[in-house]
């Protein structure tokens, strides 16, 4: 567990990753915001277009467009899953800084770091 903590802790200072402090706020304006990504079609998407489409229509558009979670729900489950399975890369940065996007605090982020380390070791 203090493996964990400590390798996504140093990802954060290191790569200069700062929450701001919206514990008041609430961000309303990023509820009703319609996620569009086009990574894959952008990189791939001469040379693997149906990796593209699950990427950028599956993926970001069908699923993170879903209604039943809050695009900060999904940001905090996202975090979980990778740091779950270890993915400290590119794709966790992103993900961090799609969640304060989002509306997603310092103080949550700590708090969903640490009790998922109890869970994911």
């Amino acid at each position: 567990m203090k493996k964990i903590v400590y390798v996504i802790t140093l990802f954060l200072l290191v790569n200069g990753i700062c929450f701001a402090d919206n514990t008041k706020k609430e961000n309303k304006t990023m509820t009703n915001k319609k996620i569009v990504q086009t990574a894959g079609r952008d990189s791939l998407g001469t040379f693997a277009p149906e990796f593209a489409h699950f990427n950028d229509d599956v993926l970001f558009g069908e699923n993170w467009n879903n209604k039943d979670l809050s695009l900060k729900t999904r940001c905090l489950i996202t975090i979980v899953a990778l740091m779950s399975q270890g993915i400290t890369d590119s794709s966790l940065k992103y993900h961090l800084q799609n969640a304060k996007k989002n509306g997603v605090t310092k103080e949550e982020i700590a708090a969903t770091i640490t009790h998922a380390a109890f869970y994911a070791g």
